[in-house]
């Protein structure tokens, strides 16, 4: 998967960029395994609504000065992490995905 990792190295910076962030380290690996745990123990929806939200305390924290950008990533990855269920703590009526029910 070089092509995938960097494909998403290139997306980052794009992005960083437009957003004037210059200077800011994003860990993609960490991201996206918060997403697939939060896609994988919740719902599949469930992964961009937790790394934007991640993402979003992460920036307040270093907007009001709390901690440097990488500290705050890496927190609030863990934090957002740890209220993903456990595969133990997750029912099978916690992963159906909306929709799929049966009538």
């Amino acid at each position: 998967m070089p092509q995938q990792d960097q494909v998403l190295q290139e997306w980052c910076a794009r992005l960083i960029q437009a957003f004037e962030l210059e200077g800011t380290e994003v860990d993609v690996d960490a991201v996206l395994a918060l997403a697939g745990r939060a896609a994988h123990s919740v719902v599949r929806p469930a992964a961009p609504l937790t790394t934007f939200i991640a993402g979003y305390a992460a920036g307040v924290a270093v907007g009001m000065g709390q901690a440097g950008s990488g500290l705050a990533m890496a927190s609030a990855i863990e934090a957002a992490g740890a209220q993903c269920p456990s595969d133990e703590s997750t029912t099978t009526e916690t992963r159906t995905e909306p929709g799929s029910e049966k009538a």
